[in-house]
């Protein structure tokens, strides 16, 4: 895949059934060849859509783009969900520069970003993490959100764009789910965590990370030709993860298992944390690793003020009653266990994650995966991540009264470990160095 030019990419924002937004200045509507300003509401009508502004109202086909006058005049779009699905859960005004297509999408309006892929990672970068972070990391993480989207348009621009890169295997004993980011029938990537990040210039971009992605313009990380499909997470809990025990069953040479530590009797010490006993240590202890530290200038870089509402991303634990988790079992997987008897853990990831587990009810006995299925079924949200250990307390003829999980990291744990990275940029490591810890047997390649 090689790129003459910078490609131009759309951005699903939201989708709602009246979408409010406001313009900075007059912005060129088609079709129609006119002008719209002012604050606007659009929604869908008939079979197109319906504009309402101070100039009038407007009957438009379910397709229109709005194009602004100057680099500089943005949109603000009203009351936009973000961190869907997520315990940050909320809705924010943002403001985005480029384009404005609206599509109608059965009873909602779809709001979607026309904008240029380095302009899109100026925010990302922003919106991902402080725009106060070393520019070592910046340049990382842009590197890193660069290959990723690149990756991305490269399959869903091809013939494969076809496959649903949601896979379920089902049967009476087993459900196992992994979910990737789907190809979206109106546009690229969404703007939400499930993608990347990406709030416009809602969060302010500063000097450091313009200068980070003007100084990475087009550089991506590549094996055996081909654009790496880059992940990243908050924090990989002292273990990253590999790609195939998370997503689709690929191996990809440069997503393995890294110990995320400078120290070389660290990296050779690594426990194998597939066994359960090995698991259960790492877990329940607090080994040292770049992501373990707690120093808030470095938490403050990576963490935003919603994500700073949770502080134990490097080991953590959640209680649950009995009736309680059993509530939020039947409420997310759609099953009714009746009571829970146990969490049994049936396959771990390198990184102490798990891939399969088994719930034990008195109803139903069900194995489920991956990591996210696991994350979804055991909380209202999310749980911070799939690396966890389960202790069952007050125990009554066979049934405990309640569960007690301890858990490592926060999130998936492929690739990149933000945090980790975080504190590598602040002991001087350049770049390079960072994103070759992350990511083994890549190389660095300008693709524009």
């Amino acid at each position: 895949m090689i790129m003459m030019s910078e490609p131009i990419l759309t951005v699903g924002i939201c989708a709602e059934q009246t979408i409010t937004i406001e313009l900075s200045h007059p912005f060129a509507r088609t079709p129609g060849n006119v002008f719209v300003e002012g604050q606007i509401t659009v929604r869908p009508h008939g079979t197109g859509l319906l504009l309402e502004g101070a100039l009038g109202r407007a009957e438009l086909p379910p397709e229109v783009i709005l194009r602004p006058p100057m680099r500089e005049a943005s949109f603000l779009l009203r009351d936009v969900t973000i961190g869907v699905q997520f315990h940050w859960q909320r809705r924010e005004d943002q403001r985005f520069l480029g384009a404005l297509k609206l599509v109608r999408d059965g009873d909602a309006v779809m709001a979607i970003n026309i904008v240029p892929v380095e302009a899109y990672l100026a925010s990302v970068i922003s919106s991902e993490m402080s725009a106060t972070c070393s520019i070592n990391l910046l340049k990382a993480h842009a590197i890193t959100s660069r290959s990723w989207l690149l990756a991305q348009l490269e399959r869903s621009r091809s013939a494969v764009s076809s496959e649903k890169r949601i896979a379920v295997v089902e049967t009476p004993e087993e459900r196992v789910r992994w979910y990737d980011r789907e190809d979206h029938a109106h546009f690229d990537v969404c703007a939400d965590d499930h993608c990347q990040r990406y709030q416009g210039i809602t969060k302010a971009t500063t000097e450091s990370v313009r200068r980070a992605v003007e100084k990475t313009r087009g550089l991506v990380l590549m094996t055996e030709g081909k654009v790496c499909d880059a992940r990243f997470s908050k924090s990989c809990g002292g273990v990253s993860e590999a790609f195939e025990n998370v997503w689709e069953p690929t191996r990809h040479s440069y997503l393995v298992p890294v110990r995320d530590s400078g120290r070389d009797e660290d990296r050779d010490a690594l426990p194998d944390l597939t066994n359960e006993g090995n698991a259960s240590v790492w877990i329940r202890d607090s080994p040292g690793a770049f992501c373990n530290t707690r120093d808030p200038h470095i938490l403050s870089q990576v963490l935003l003020r919603f994500d700073q509402e949770t502080v134990d991303f490097y080991r953590w634990t959640v209680e649950y009653a009995q009736a309680e988790l059993s509530d939020i079992v039947r409420a997310r997987s759609g099953i009714d266990f009746g009571t829970i008897l146990d969490l049994l853990p049936v396959q771990r990831g390198y990184s102490g994650r798990l891939i399969t587990m088994t719930i034990v009810g008195t109803k139903k006995t069900l194995t489920i995966g991956k990591e996210l299925e696991i994350r979804r079924t055991l909380s209202r949200t999310h749980l911070y991540s799939s690396a966890f250990v389960v202790g069952r307390g007050d125990v009554q003829g066979g049934v405990p009264g309640r569960f007690l999980l301890r858990g490592a990291g926060w999130g998936h744990g492929v690739g990149l470990c933000q945090i980790g990275a975080a504190v590598m940029g602040e002991k001087g490591y350049a770049a390079d160095s960072i994103l070759r810890h992350y990511f083994r047997n890549a190389e660095l390649v300008t693709m524009y």
